[in-house]
């Protein structure tokens, strides 16, 4: 797990368009909250290494997968409104966020 999202985040940094695509509008800073989201995953990430952060972390990530729901829903509304192939697995990512979180939950035991 924490691989996954430090990976993610230094995907924030190296290809920041695609966040950028799914940025709600109504969020200030976009390309800033990009970055921000990005140091959070690699923190996070790092921080469900040791045992001592790992509860911590875990909870953090609920909270950081609870905060980028929006940007999941804008990706689902985007491709639907373009009617593009990926629809549906933008459409399956929305439930796929509360298995992330049941999982980072795992990790607060």
């Amino acid at each position: 797990m924490a691989a996954v999202y430090i990976l993610a985040g230094i995907n924030h940094f190296v290809h920041p368009q695609p966040y950028l695509n799914i940025m709600p509008a109504f969020l200030p800073w976009p390309l800033w909250l990009v970055y921000l989201s990005g140091i959070i995953e690699i923190l996070l990430g790092g921080l469900l290494l040791p045992p001592q952060s790992r509860k911590w972390a875990a909870w953090g990530i609920i909270i950081l997968l609870i905060c980028v729901f929006p940007a999941n829903i804008q990706m689902a509304v985007n491709y639907w409104s373009v009617n593009s192939p990926y629809k549906w697995l933008a459409l399956a990512r929305l439930p796929l966020q509360f298995v992330l979180m049941w999982w980072a939950r795992v990790f607060t035991r």
